[in-house]
């Protein structure tokens, strides 16, 4: 999901980019060897880069090492910990780590650290959800022991994306101050972080992996016009691109897709109006979205293809579901859209009557609603948009609104109609976002969804033997037959696309083999940072 405020920068002038070009010329190298790129692939982290509050779930961490690593068919890979096992009641993993990681100051990360950052996380209640584990213990200086309250399958995300982090008994240890000056073991260390203007990282030199290709990198904070006029003024090696704006690109930059699980969907609301309101003060309900029958018409209704057109210029394709393509979604979870003829029947049946005016009403309730978006995500504005006008001859009026997510979060996250972006290579995602546990947990099912069926397939999930198990219970949460969280089953959302990840790079920049991406926070681009080469003399 995108959380993360709209970058300051994205009201710079051209100076920024005048900036821009000073940096890269103190700071690259010669021309034989280039050693500094400059990049504009996203915002900065709202909390700074602390992996006890969720940097890092996204992507990798850059600053920090994860225990193990995943590969691109989910199976785990060594990275700090060589060897690892889980016991046969499925309560404990223990984790043998290398004896060559050091922090970037050059002290020794040991067993105590990470079962330090394990503990920490779990009290710090971030992104990370460590709700399963009891207790993180150092068995000694190179193995550590993790301890289960129950199973969860889904645990091992953890080890794939928590960031290590210094003990905070040692010195340079964590702080509440330890998102905006972090000390990690991973492949760079942090020299100047302008907030809202530009992040420069350097090469860690005690790093144990292989040394990174470029001694530093420059992280521009643009707004998504600024980053467009960086690239065509030649001043960045590489761009994130809105999909909408992906054309409008330099022809002299190569231009990279990467393929992703990142989405777009609208969430609905699904009981009505309440008197009591969220623990942020937020009103919930709504008494349109509450009716299954106006969330089945709108997903029948919606053209998918041509909002991956309009809104993506064709860089994505169309969804259905939270994970489409994962092994934990359903291949058979699609619809024939639009289908406007047997949206009215559902409709008409459930009482929804058109007016004189072509707005349907139900009880003296119209058919009305607003679709909330963040300010300054083109993207989102011009789904909302055309997926508006799509629901126009079906009677319903669904109101694009933009809102400044401070605002959002606050007025209109569980009331209103939003449109959400989420993706993750976790099914852990599934979990949060349809277990009526998590209903009105901050972004997590915001729309106060609930399902004792759905929450019985998730915890059977969880608890599931094996990853194959669990792919089962998953795959019948969206649709066991009989009811679902899915298209067919109580449609809590309307999903509508799936982003293609789209960069401009310098023609001299070779990025390597790159994987699916996540969602789009933590510059998932940079997975395989180890791998990008400079091909040009």
């Amino acid at each position: 999901m995108s959380t993360a405020l709209p970058s300051r920068a994205t009201q710079l002038s051209a100076s920024i980019l005048t900036a821009a070009s000073l940096i890269c010329l103190l700071l690259a190298g010669p021309a034989s060897a280039k050693s500094t790129l400059v990049l504009a692939i996203g915002g900065e982290p709202e909390q700074g880069f602390d992996p006890l509050l969720g940097w890092g779930q996204y992507g990798h961490p850059l600053f920090q090492s994860t225990l193990l690593s995943q590969g691109e068919d989910f199976s785990p890979r060594a990275a700090l910990a060589t060897n690892w096992s889980l016991s046969d009641d499925r309560l404990t993993w223990q984790l043998t780590l290398r004896d060559d990681a050091r922090f970037a100051d050059g002290t020794p990360l040991t067993a105590e650290d990470v079962a330090y950052t394990f503990n920490a996380a779990a009290e710090a209640g971030g992104r990370a959800d460590l709700s399963a584990l009891k207790h993180a213990t150092a068995i000694n200086s190179h193995q550590v022991k993790l301890t289960l309250h129950a199973p969860r399958i889904t645990f091992i995300d953890q080890l794939y994306s928590l960031g290590i982090v210094p003990a905070a008994s040692r010195d340079n240890g964590y702080d509440e101050g330890y998102g905006r000056q972090p000390l990690g073991s991973g492949p760079y260390r942090m020299i100047e972080w302008q907030e809202g203007e530009q992040l420069i990282v350097e090469r860690n030199p005690h790093f144990y992996g292989p040394s990174p290709p470029f001694e530093r990198l420059v992280f521009l904070f643009t707004g998504e016009d600024t980053t467009l006029r960086a690239a065509q003024a030649g001043q960045v090696d590489l761009a994130s691109v809105p999909p909408a704006l992906a054309d409008a690109y330099p022809d002299d930059m190569q231009r990279i897709v990467m393929q992703s699980v990142d989405n777009r969907g609208i969430l609905f609301p699904t009981v009505p109006n309440q008197d009591e309101q969220a623990e942020n003060g937020a009103p919930i309900g709504n008494d349109v979205t509450a009716d299954p029958a106006i969330r089945h018409a709108i997903n029948l209704a919606l053209d998918r293809d041509t909002l991956v057109d309009v809104a993506l210029n064709g860089h994505g394709r169309a969804a259905f579901g939270p994970a489409d393509g994962l092994p934990w979604s359903r291949t058979d979870e699609t619809l024939d859209t639009p289908d406007l003829e047997r949206a009215a029947a559902i409709l008409d049946e459930a009482g929804w009557q058109r007016g004189d005016d072509g707005l349907r009403e139900k009880d003296g309730q119209p058919a009305r609603f607003k679709l909330s978006y963040p300010s300054g995500d083109i993207t989102r504005q011009w789904l909302a948009e055309a997926s508006a006008e799509m629901l126009r001859p079906l009677g319903i009026d669904m109101q694009p609104t933009r809102r400044p997510w401070s605002e959002l979060r606050r007025e209109a996250m569980h009331q209103d109609a939003v449109m959400f972006g989420w993706g993750s290579r976790s099914p852990q995602e599934i979990y949060t976002l349809f277990h009526s546990k998590h209903a009105g947990d901050g972004y997590f099912n915001s729309g106060f969804y609930a399902n004792d069926t759905v929450d019985d397939h998730l915890d059977a999930a969880q608890a599931a033997a094996s990853v194959e198990q669990a792919n089962r219970h998953w795959r019948d949460a969206q649709w066991d037959g009989e009811t679902g969280y899915g298209v067919r089953g109580d449609a809590a959302w309307a999903w509508l696309v799936n982003l293609d990840h789209v960069y401009a790079a310098d023609t001299c920049l070779d990025v390597g083999e790159l994987g699916v991406a996540p969602h789009g926070h933590g510059w998932p681009i940079t997975a395989n940072l180890l791998d990008w080469r400079w091909t040009c003399p």
